[in-house]
């Protein structure tokens, strides 16, 4: 399979790639899916074809991602996603717990979108600052 690609196609390409195993195999310590590491080295191995030595390193024969591209912004791209979900999640579970729901019935979502609105707002205010938990 071939693909026409321009520079800026392959590095976004490229971001792709690393995101995608990032969530994929960031969490799950030796029980990795080894078939996206080896697509993601591939991937970084064209680095080298395509003069982009900055992006790629080697080590007993691989090729990973360099710290300057993985200091160079893509764990921010990362952060930014992991917070939206997460205050999304945490939104629609606390708004369930407070209208004592475990399942969307139809009825119930405009109450729940508006619980969930309230939340939100909270959190883009005051990040959690506000939140407590009584035990």
């Amino acid at each position: 399979m071939n693909i026409e690609l321009t520079e800026k196609e392959f590095r976004r390409l490229l971001d792709m790639v690393y995101i995608g195993n990032w969530v994929l195999n960031s969490t799950r310590g030796n029980d990795r899916f080894e078939d996206y590491d080896d697509l993601q080295e591939k991937m970084f191995a064209q680095c080298a074809k395509l003069g982009m030595k900055e992006l790629y390193t080697t080590w007993y024969g691989h090729t990973f991602p360099s710290k300057a591209y993985e200091d160079g912004g893509i764990h921010e791209a990362i952060a930014d996603y992991e917070d939206a979900v997460f205050f999304e999640i945490l939104a629609e579970e606390l708004a369930r717990r407070d209208m004592h729901l475990e399942d969307t019935d139809p009825e119930d979502m405009t109450e729940l979108t508006n619980r969930m609105d309230e939340y939100i707002t909270e959190f883009e205010a005051n990040g959690i600052d506000n939140l407590t938990i009584d035990i």
